[in-house]
């Protein structure tokens, strides 16, 4: 027992403080500060197994829920009785794994030992992402390394849950030295094949990265926002509020959307003319009145053909009675054929009140490759996402606060699927990333009065395991966890008898 004397006494709160002021930058937010994702856990490690795994359990959940909604509501710009609610739910889930690692740790070998806090957070971030409305915008540690480019290529194998195991798994080893005292014989095997996996993984990202072949062809994009001063000639009109559909409003709002919608066609006619082949509008870019759309998808299918480019198009159509609207991305090709439209599928919970699409992603052949859209919080969810394709479309619109985690997850969808991803974005930040996690382009909402992102995409993205197998690393670790369970009481029985 001399693991839990180690941190006694008032020390094991000093490693409780450590913990909870270095999670407070080991999330994907604004305040993320990537190196302290590896470190935090092996603070909280200490405290837990220093203490009863009730008390540990109860004192990092309650520590880790209080962090999560100062992230959340300070960081994040969110507030409200469910967002506060789903921070509890989250923290308490996210807190599981060290209360697993505080039960079978010293019923386990060394080496096996080690690895039950990784293979259950792996496990209970995928069990999150698949369940829980959220995806993996909260609570993944691998989104905080989308910079990484050598450690990010694992994901092309395992999905983003390769890279939590891999930083989860730090903190059993570093445990592992402080309680040996860091006596080299007794960590030797354990630091050592952490040090040799870890080494493999990243070799091999750095491999993967240094033989990828030169992109045989490219195309010009041309991601396009509503200026400023549109949004500002719209907020002028009179009456003009937001869209409540009663018939004495329409005319208003048909004045005020038409602002926008002018503003939009025109940039892409500037866009089309200096060379772009594909224009991308964000999410909700275009609004539109249900009873308008035919008008609205015409004047975009001559625009189409008009130019000879393929449009992809963020249109919110506002509908008349519940659900109010329907959040959607159109595609239409060079002849005015209207390719795909893909209706999002995944409505930020608590915020927006859609029709939700069935999640099915169309994918279109053109001599620019495969093309395929979905919407903006849709690249949250893995199962969503993955298709075969060669550009995935995301248009998407943030706020203030998010604009740089949400920017940092549709990164991991590109290098988990091998496409090339486009995300131009409305309030927030708009990013080009090829299928190896490289960036081609970005730019900062906030900074321009007039959001262009003009950027050559290669036409053909590239096979991946992920693509094939999917969250079978996720699945290992669930039947890890129960195995590592089951060898721990079978060794537990054997020591009774």
């Amino acid at each position: 027992m001399g693991n839990l004397s180690f941190a006694s006494g008032w020390r094991k709160y000093v490693w409780l403080a450590a913990g909870i002021v270095a999670a407070l930058f080991a999330t994907n937010s604004a305040w993320s500060v990537p190196v302290a994702g590896w470190l935090f856990s092996i603070a909280l490690m200490r405290f837990t197994r220093s203490c009863s795994a009730l008390t540990g359990f109860a004192c990092v959940a309650l520590s880790s829920t209080a962090v999560t909604i100062v992230l959340v509501t300070v960081a994040g710009g969110l507030a409200g009785g469910p967002i506060l609610l789903g921070c509890l739910v989250l923290s308490l889930l996210l807190s599981i794994p060290l209360l697993v690692d505080r039960l079978l740790f010293e019923r386990l070998a060394p080496f096996a030992a080690t690895l039950v806090f990784p293979a259950a957070r792996a496990a209970v971030e995928f069990l999150v992402a698949a369940i829980s409305p959220l995806g993996t915008i909260f609570g993944p540690l691998a989104t905080t390394q989308s910079a990484n480019l050598p450690l990010l290529q694992v994901v092309s194998v395992t999905g983003l849950y390769g890279i939590s195991f891999l930083m989860a798994w730090v903190a059993p080893v570093v445990n592992d030295a402080l309680e040996h005292r860091w006596d080299w014989p007794s960590i030797r095997t354990v630091t050592l094949a952490y040090v040799s996996v870890l080494g493999l993984v990243l070799l091999g990202g750095g491999l993967r990265l240094a033989l990828a072949p030169t992109a045989p062809s490219l195309v010009r994009v041309a991601g396009v926002s509503v200026s400023r001063a549109a949004e500002e000639r719209m907020r002028e009109i009179d009456n003009f509020h937001a869209p409540e559909v009663l018939p004495e409003q329409k005319p208003v709002l048909r004045r005020a959307f038409a602002v926008l919608n002018d503003d939009l066609f025109a940039r892409s006619r500037t866009e089309a003319d200096a060379g772009a082949r594909i224009v991308a509008w964000p999410e909700a870019a275009a609004v539109v009145l249900g009873e308008d759309f035919d008008d609205f998808l015409r004047q975009a299918r001559d625009l189409a053909k008009d130019k000879a480019i393929y449009l992809d198009m963020g249109i919110a159509v506002i509908l008349d009675g519940q659900p109010r609207s329907r959040d959607i991305a159109v595609l239409v090709a060079p002849d005015g054929q209207v390719l795909s439209t893909f209706d999002k599928a995944h409505p930020v919970p608590g915020l927006e009140s859609l029709r939700p699409g069935d999640g099915i992603v169309s994918v279109s052949a053109t001599p620019y490759g495969r093309i395929a859209s979905v919407v903006c919080f849709d690249a949250d969810f893995p199962r969503t996402m993955r298709t075969r394709a060669d550009i995935m479309f995301v248009p998407a619109n943030d706020w203030k606060g998010i604009e740089r985690m949400h920017a940092a997850t549709a990164v991991f969808r590109a290098v988990e699927n091998g496409y090339n991803l486009v995300r131009e974005t409305s309030n927030g930040i708009a990013i080009t990333v090829d299928a190896y996690g490289t960036t081609l382009a970005r730019t900062d909402y906030f900074s321009t009065t007039q959001q262009s992102m003009v950027v050559s995409v290669p036409t053909r993205g590239t096979w991946t395991v992920y693509g094939l197998i999917g969250d079978l690393f996720a699945w290992l670790c669930i039947t890890g966890v129960a195995g590592l369970t089951a060898m721990a009481a079978v060794r537990r029985i054997g020591h009774r008898s």
